[in-house]
């Protein structure tokens, strides 16, 4: 029996030239409404990306993202969004220093700019910010630090933008966010140490991305995984059933009461400056980590002085600055491709704060 094939049909292209022959615009407008220069109108860019996708054009593949130093250098922003606490200075200098170094590889410069949110919010802010993004001639932005929601859909209609370590609710960006899982692992160990009453904390925050969310999900995958309860009783700040607490000293006294009513063994905290604040706390209410209570984290900052060193999960946070700006450019050269969510692997650190439960 003969094989026929359907015969191949030839492939029609689109180029700028056409759709801004078609739209009456120049090409270079139509070049900019493509990478989502800030410096072309929403109205425009949306008429141009509509007919780019009616008529069917597609960038021309590129070999590799990596820029080249022969390739018109671009500006870059990032985006701070809120003041630096103290438990943040130890990670964003390796954020920003993997943004520093992938930026140079692209042949991009880095425009760094901390933003007071809660100004933001209102027009004189949006028109000094946006004053800015056009002055400084930004191709794109890094957002790092929870932006508000609003916030997060001004920023991505007027340029392209990615958000670091911080994923929101129906919001149409690319994302590099820490892979969460690795907080089953931490289950997993403190199951192999005999621990079957294991808690879960957090602190509530007022606009904190899903990060928490995501990592409680993975704790409660764990308990699952082993067959361990999941007791909304025993975990904090997380949703609308489990205990609410706003200051660090009343999450610490719910701590020890369930320690002492329900005989929780271990606390798996959201991130490292809550697990280290937890234990001072503890320490303070005459408890000793981990000998009466196992406790980990997830971050892989730096030890407090006269704190034990977390158990928790390392966070590559130059690798992820790194991604952001490969993501971003990987964007600005194909606008049109598929949102992206890219997570970056954790690893164990073992630390001192992990013991079989107590005998009684």
């Amino acid at each position: 029996m003969a094989l026929t094939f359907p015969t191949t049909q030839p492939v029609v292209t689109v180029n700028q030239q056409q759709l801004a022959k078609q739209l009456k615009l120049s090409h270079t407008t139509v070049s900019r409404s493509l990478t989502n220069h800030p410096a072309i109108s929403e109205e425009t860019r949306k008429r141009v990306q509509a007919l780019a996708a009616k008529m069917g054009y597609r960038k021309a593949p590129t070999r590799t993202i990596r820029r080249t130093r022969l390739a018109k250098p671009l500006s870059i922003g990032v985006l701070i969004g809120s003041p630096l606490a103290s438990t943040d200075r130890s990670t964003f200098p390796l954020i920003l220093q993997g943004i520093r170094e992938r930026a140079a590889i692209e042949h991009a410069s880095v425009d760094v700019v901390p933003i007071d949110t809660a100004a933001l919010a209102g027009l004189n802010g949006q028109r000094q910010i946006f004053r800015h993004i056009r002055r400084a001639d930004w191709r794109g932005a890094v957002l790092i630090y929870p932006f508000a929601p609003s916030m997060i859909e001004m920023l991505s209609h007027k340029l392209c933008v990615v958000s670091v370590l911080t994923e929101y609710h129906d919001a149409s960006i690319d994302v590099i966010d820490t892979d969460h899982d690795g907080v089953r692992y931490l289950v997993t160990r403190l199951a192999a140490l005999g621990h079957r009453k294991i808690g879960f904390m957090s602190w509530h925050y007022p606009a904190g991305g899903l990060w928490a969310s995501r990592r409680f999900a993975a704790y409660a995958e764990g308990l699952f995984q082993h067959g361990l309860t999941l007791r909304k009783e025993w975990v904090i700040n997380l949703h609308a059933g489990s205990p609410r607490f706003e200051s660090h000293q009343d999450i610490a006294d719910e701590v020890v009461r369930r320690i002492r009513k329900d005989h929780v063994t271990a606390w798996v905290c959201a991130a490292d400056h809550q697990a280290y604040r937890l234990i001072s706390d503890l320490q303070a209410r005459g408890l000793k980590i981990p000998r009466d209570c196992s406790i980990t984290g997830f971050d892989g900052n730096d030890t407090p002085p006269g704190l034990p060193a977390l158990a928790t999960m390392g966070v590559p946070n130059e690798d992820i600055g790194a991604s952001a700006v490969a993501r971003l450019i990987s964007r600005l050269l194909n606008p049109a491709s598929a949102l992206r969510k890219n997570l970056v692997a954790t690893s164990f650190i073992p630390g001192e704060t992990l013991a079989p439960p107590p005998a009684s």
